[in-house]
């Protein structure tokens, strides 16, 4: 009984961070069409940073809070879940094709980060401040070169862009009050989410990463399912990959670089695996697997096809028993 209200108020965040994600991406969406902003520059920038706030503001206030194993888990346990579940469902569901054109960008600047961070997670076992500093400069080039690109090729333009267009004319006051108060509720939602994962987590005795790898990377995860969720039903599963893969490549350069930049932290190491760090021999290892089972096929020709999705599901779940296990 002791548990029931972080429970609840665990649950609170989840609901709160849904929301309030969805109202800021419609204020932040209103605003930008209303000054007249270049369509593909709302696509590529501010709806798809919308979707990843949650992961912002959950890693950065664990980070702030020093828990860092809640932001180290959450930005590596959103990547596996966005691939290995959300991108996974679509594709087992109703697998099609996809443009590769749109997918080496983001996906060559995925791998360089993966690699990067995963040098630092192995040879210093902790993320200092430069490494915040270094992850948010490739974020902004990222930014640059995603904007630069879709000017260049309009028919590469993300997923969402084209239904970025509000569904009903709002005034400026509630465009402004949506984008504050989706701010402000997914502050508390992130709040009460880390809060209480950690109160949980410590009742319970699973380590911060833990929470972070599964529980809270699935919330976080949620706005992309939505996406995924609302593209499959009409019929677009291969539209939202783009959009999943840019995600991933926020969840390293943007989410972890806040964190790491806000308050650096040491790698998790509560769980061994054979004398070694789980982290170091399970986590980012699976990170790795489940994009490379995702684009390479994408990339050479440019069908997703049902049994990557199947085996992708298989991985999310071992992964999670693992977790847990362990």
């Amino acid at each position: 009984m002791e548990l029931l209200l972080p429970i609840v108020l665990f649950l609170l965040g989840f609901a709160l961070l849904i929301k309030g994600g969805d109202w800021f991406v419609d204020g932040a969406t209103g605003l930008a069409h209303r000054f007249h902003l270049p369509e593909l520059l709302i696509g590529a920038t501010v709806v798809s940073i919308g979707t990843t706030l949650p992961e912002v503001m959950v890693s950065t206030l664990a980070a702030a809070e020093g828990t860092g194993g809640i932001a180290y888990g959450n930005a590596i346990g959103s990547i596996i879940c966005n691939t290995s579940l959300i991108a996974a469902l679509t594709m087992a569901i109703r697998p099609g094709q996809v443009d590769s054109r749109s997918l080496r960008l983001p996906m060559a600047f995925f791998l360089g980060a993966a690699v990067f961070y995963s040098v630092i997670a192995y040879a210093f076992g902790r993320f200092d401040r430069w490494v915040g500093i270094v992850l948010l400069c490739a974020f902004v080039c990222y930014m640059v070169l995603t904007i630069r690109q879709m000017k260049q090729h309009p028919d590469l333009a993300p997923a969402d862009a084209e239904e970025a267009q509000p569904e009903k004319e709002r005034t400026l006051l509630m465009e402004i009050v949506l984008l504050v108060v989706g701010a402000a509720c997914i502050a508390v939602g992130a709040n009460l989410l880390v809060d209480n994962g950690t109160i949980i987590a410590s009742a319970l005795g699973v380590p911060e990463a833990v929470i972070g790898l599964t529980m809270v990377a699935l919330g976080t995860s949620l706005p992309e399912l939505v996406t995924a969720i609302t593209a499959l039903a009409k019929g677009h599963s291969a539209l939202s990959l783009g959009n999943i893969i840019g995600a991933n490549v926020f969840n390293l350069v943007l989410v972890s670089g806040l964190a790491v930049t806000i308050s650096p932290f040491q790698v998790p190491a509560e769980r061994l695996v054979g004398g070694f760090n789980s982290s170091l021999v399970i986590d980012i290892p699976v990170m790795f697997a489940v994009m490379l089972i995702l684009c390479v096929p994408a990339l050479k020709d440019g069908k997703l096809r049902r049994w990557q999705g199947v085996t992708l599901l298989c991985i999310y779940a071992a992964f999670n028993i693992l977790q847990f296990v362990l």
